[in-house]
This record gives C-alpha cells, structure tokens and sequence, in this order.
C-alpha cells in the first residue's frame, strides 16, 4: 500500500509500505478521503525531531483526517460501512491512570499518529479504534472533518480557560492553532477577539470580522490596543498561539487582574516568567496538550454554523502531489493557513 513517507529530515518519498490492515472487534477500517498538513509534520521533515521524538526510522505523516468506513469490527454497533467519519490521531491505553480520570490525552502511553515511532495516516486505508472515530454530519464535508483536529485544541484551550459571556480574549499567533483558537474563544462567549501576529497578511482572513480586532505587532503595539479596547483594564483571557519566546516578554501585561492566560503554543527554549507580577495580579495560568474529549463538540459547532473553519482551508493537493504539498507547507507562505491532501484511491 503506498504511503507518503518522512525516510528521515529532508527526505520524504511516495512508496509502497507495508501496515496492518486486521480489524479487531472494537475497530474499523476507513478509506481515506482528505489529510491536513500540520505544522508537526512540517517540522519532523523539516528538523527529524521535535523535543524528544526523534524520526529514527521511516514514518508515515499525517495525523489531521477524514475518511469512509469500509469495515467494521463485530462489536462495533454506533458505525455503520459507508458513513463518513474523522478520526482523532491520538488513541491512548484505555484502562490508564490518566485515561480513567477522562485525561486521556495525558497518558504517557498514548499513541499518536506520526509521533514517532508511531505511523500517520497519509495512506489510502488505516485501522482505528471505533471509540475515536466520529460520523460526520450531513451538512460537514470532509475537508471540514480534516480540520477538526486543530480545531480541536483551539476548543480544548477555550474549555481550560473557563471563558465566561462577554469576555475579552487576546490570541497572540495567527497561523492555524492561533485561528483555530481565535474562533473557538468566540464560540465560547468572547465578545472581542484581538488577533496579533508579526505577519500581517495571516490577519487577512479575520479582517472582516466586526468581533476580531487584528494587531499587526510590527505596526502596532499589542499592549496598546488591549487598554484601548478595555480601557485599560486588561483582557480576560490571552491564549498564547505562537510558540514564540518573545511573547512572553509583555504577556501578563495583557491579562486584567484576575485573569487567565493559557499556553497553547510550544516555545522550543524555557522562557522567564515574572512570577511577582502573576501575583500581584492573581493570574491564573492554564495550558493546553492536544485536547480531550472534544472532537463531538467541533463537529456540533461545524454542523451547527456557529463556526465556519471553510475560509482557513487555503490549497489542495492531490495524494500524488503530496511531496509537492510539504514543499509549500514547508515554505511558509503567509497566505496559507491550511493545506489539505486529497487522496485518490480507487
């Protein structure tokens, strides 16, 4: 069965590989329809590594997908062959100390596709647990079902920042977790959005948006226009998207008293925080890995209209342009938010 795979940093290839394919009584087999190219796999091709997951042998990518049910396991009762589904990437042990706390995501164990050495989903068919694979609505296609996973986490830091009705929320990042977040913080109840991001066309897309105040921080001060917004208050919430160190220089000057700031994005260093000032203020902090028993709310709020993920969807290659596709998602261009693979299977 081909597959796009990472053989090590720099080097990806479409080739024949061979997977498991078995379905198990509580598992099913999808065909897959549609792949997300995420920014991890971007950097395993990029890099070889992120942190302690090192690419030591060849991999398949992908982890953000949607797909048909082509078989089902004979215990399987709430999916049916022919529905389509999404499918979350993370299948953790089921009877963990963090799995039956309902912390699943925290599971030391837990399985993730194209964490190594762990395969991804870039292949015409997989096998997953049934648990994690979720039927999509009629009115979500699967372009839509692909982009639930980083969805996901912009959904998961909105969860663990306890947002209340009318909030002001700053999301520092606007690539797709920054975005993804940035709606997920409306969806919970904020009343403004501020969207800052150094690169100004990423901001594009929330320009029209009467609810999303965009910051290009090269032009603007970020800590300007929050006290101009809130009169000098402070945001209640500051999601930090970015992964960027320097964030975090002027981060608690953004947050009210009393306020939350949730960590989202992942710095590569360790980064000072100013833990006199956190106090002086009582901000609470939170901070987000993937995300928890989440995907059925996305998938509601999809089907629902009340977020529309359509716009942040920027190119689609097919799966034999999957190299090609890496390529562009590799070069960054601030343009893109999310580029999908379709594949082509007969």
């Amino acid at each position: 069965m081909k597959a796009l795979v990472l053989e090590e940093a720099h080097r990806l290839a479409l080739r024949d590989i061979e997977l498991p394919l078995a379905v198990g009584p509580r598992e099913v087999k999808i065909k897959i329809h549609t792949v997300g190219v995420c920014g991890s796999d971007v950097h395993y091709y990029q890099h070889g590594r992120i942190g302690p997951f090192k690419v030591e042998e060849p991999m398949v990518l992908g982890h953000e997908a949607s797909g048909t049910v082509v078989e089902i396991g004979n215990e399987v009762t709430h999916l049916r062959v022919g529905d389509r589904v999404c499918m979350e990437p993370g299948i953790p042990q089921f009877d963990s100390p963090a799995t039956m706390r309902g912390l699943y995501n925290l599971d030391p164990a837990v399985r993730f596709w194209a964490t190594p050495p762990i395969h991804g989903c870039l292949t015409p068919y997989v096998v997953h647990p049934a648990a994690f694979t979720f039927r999509l609505p009629d009115n979500v296609s699967f372009a839509e079902g692909a982009i639930v996973e980083p969805l996901s986490i912009g959904l998961q830091a909105a969860k663990k920042a306890a947002m209340k009705p009318g909030d002001v929320a700053v999301v520092i990042g606007a690539g797709t977790i920054g975005a993804m977040t940035a709606l997920a913080a409306l969806a919970g109840g904020a009343s403004r959005v501020i969207l800052a991001d150094v690169v100004k066309e990423k901001l594009a897309l929330f320009a029209n948006n009467p609810a999303v105040t965009t910051v290009a921080v090269r032009e603007q001060s970020l800590v300007d226009v929050v006290k101009q917004v809130t009169d000098g208050w402070g945001a209640d919430v500051v999601f930090e998207a970015s992964g960027s160190a320097k964030a975090y220089e002027n981060l608690l000057d953004l947050v009210c008293p009393g306020g939350c700031a949730v960590l989202v994005g992942m710095p590569p260093e360790p980064v000072a925080l100013d833990v006199v000032s956190m106090q002086a203020k009582e901000v609470r902090f939170e901070s987000v890995f993937r995300y928890a028993n989440i995907f059925p709310r996305a998938l509601a709020l999809i089907s629902s209209g009340m977020i529309d993920v359509k716009p942040f969807i920027s190119r689609k290659f097919s799966f034999a342009d999957g190299i090609k596709a890496f390529e562009e998602a590799a070069a960054a261009r601030p343009q893109d938010v999310k580029i999908q693979i379709e594949m082509e299977v007969d």
